[in-house]
């Protein structure tokens, strides 16, 4: 039986009868991953970072603590996962604290940075904000956690990904389409485009949709950009919202470029679109944590420092913090 896509609107230009898809092309041939996977194989990438695992702990890793000052910030606790506090209340995007970001617990791409904290030492969270179903920013075992220590949490995700949180027990689950908008305790949440793809299983590719996520409090509206490619799909955001105070954009997973650029953003590319925000406050995420891509886990940081004295020497807006690290917004 063929699926169809429930959510169908012919009106949209992501929408097809049998799921979602980029406005714009991504240029993937047939036989791509595969000739991916063999050049990633035949030259043993990736590499450790320059000097080793645990250096590169030491430098870019701290447990994240947590203040009692009431302003505005955010936690960035790895790859894609943030704390974001905003008018006092607290908000978690795409939590995956377990071992491995896979649905195997004995094989899959593996953590080489810890958890910056565990679920047991989260504040009392708000709500929570999922970009898209891939494993590495959907973690069942994560989700499960949360829901057991807040089984009243009220979730946001992008069309697709409702039923499977209630099948877990969510009670409180908000599933938008791209520009759709809720109003929750006083902040307005807005499912942003984004250029990526879904997956889970061999069955269900492109099933659900990807997406950002605006955050908009009183006095600040927060873009959390999830995982996407460079489009200028992207600038449309402020055009449409409003200005950007604060963004967490994408900076890793992006070697090699020929394959992985549709998708993932590397260093210049967030650079370029901090730029045509108009230099918001800004982090680098989708970095430090998994080997997802061929480049070593330090090499995005390292690019994206050159990138960053290349093109605005004088910048204090784009801030490269480290996993568990506080940025007040």
């Amino acid at each position: 039986m063929v699926w169809r896509n429930p959510w169908f609107n012919p009106s949209l230009s992501h929408h097809t009868p049998n799921g979602f898809r980029n406005t714009l092309p991504v240029g993937h041939q047939p036989g791509d991953v595969q000739r991916w996977r063999k050049a990633r194989k035949a030259a043993g990438l990736p590499q450790p970072p320059a000097l080793g695992y645990d250096d590169f702990q030491r430098q870019w890793w701290q447990p994240a603590v947590l203040n009692d000052a009431a302003e505005d910030g955010v936690w960035w606790l790895g790859h894609a996962s943030v704390l974001l506090r905003l008018d006092g209340r607290y908000v978690l995007t795409d939590p995956v604290f377990s071992k491995r970001a896979s649905p195997l617990p004995f094989m899959g791409p593996a953590r080489k940075t810890p958890p910056a904290l565990t679920v047991d030492t989260l504040p009392a969270i708000d709500a929570l904000v999922i970009s898209h179903n891939h494993y590495d920013h959907l973690d069942a075992q994560t989700v499960r956690r949360l829901l057991k220590r807040f089984p009243d949490l009220t979730i946001f995700v992008p069309l697709g990904l409702a039923q499977w949180f209630r099948r877990r027990g969510a009670k409180q689950v908000f599933e938008l389409d791209w520009w759709q908008t809720v109003v929750f305790q006083g902040m307005t949440f807005t499912a942003v485009p984004a250029q990526h793809w879904s997956m889970r299983t061999p069955w269900n590719r492109n099933q659900s949709l990807w997406c950002g996520w605006v955050m908009e409090g009183q006095h600040r509206r927060f873009w959390f950009s999830g995982d996407t490619g460079y489009s200028p799909e992207l600038i449309a955001i402020p055009e449409r919202l409003g200005k950007i105070d604060a963004a967490a954009l994408p900076a890793g997973a992006y070697a090699p470029r020929w394959f992985m650029s549709a998708h993932h953003m590397d260093p210049q590319s967030s650079v370029a679109l901090w730029q045509q925000l108009g230099k918001p406050l800004a982090f680098p995420i989708h970095w430090g944590v998994f080997e997802l891509a061929d480049e070593s886990l330090d090499e995005p940081v390292n690019e994206l420092s050159l990138a960053l004295k290349s093109n605005d020497p004088g910048n204090e807006r784009f801030r490269i913090i480290k996993i568990g690290q506080y940025l007040s917004l």
